[in-house]
């Protein structure tokens, strides 16, 4: 493949296909990870509407893990781990696991109402974040738009 058949695909105008100096991913990786976040948006409420929990928790409680963009308040580094704990899949799959295994099925709920927002925010495009900006995650720079190819 010849480099004329690239064109300008992510936030920092690299070719598609071509890593980021920046760490964001672009091009085809980008739409899979975006396509995996729906996944599991969907497989999350799926999974929901079988605890017997009442639908009203899921709008209730959707945002709740953004309640960790209050570590910014230490800091860019502090803000992105706190962050990036409540955007990442291992704790509310273990939530998610214990509920299940404990049969608790509010605990199972919870679990999945934070996974669906996990799912939610990425595909939004909302990804986990760099520790040099709130902007800078992994999906692109939030609010900057796509530069003309």
């Amino acid at each position: 493949m010849t480099a004329g058949r690239f064109q300008a695909d992510g936030p920092a105008g690299h070719a598609a296909g071509q890593p980021a100096a920046d760490g964001t991913v672009s091009g085809a990786p980008r739409v899979w990870l975006r396509a995996e976040a729906a996944v599991l948006l969907a497989g999350a409420l799926a999974a929901y509407s079988v605890t017997g929990q009442p639908w009203w928790l899921v709008p209730a409680l959707i945002l709740l893990p953004d309640l960790a963009w209050a570590g910014y308040l230490g800091g860019t580094r502090i803000g992105a781990v706190s962050y990036n704990a409540a955007h990442a899949t291992p704790l509310p799959a273990m939530m998610t696991g214990l509920g299940w295994w404990q049969h608790r099925p509010l605990v199972l709920a919870l679990g999945l109402v934070w996974l669906a927002h996990i799912g939610l925010d990425q595909v939004l495009g909302y990804g986990l974040k760099y520790d040099d900006s709130f902007q800078h995650t992994h999906l692109g720079m939030l609010g900057r738009k796509k530069e003309a190819s």
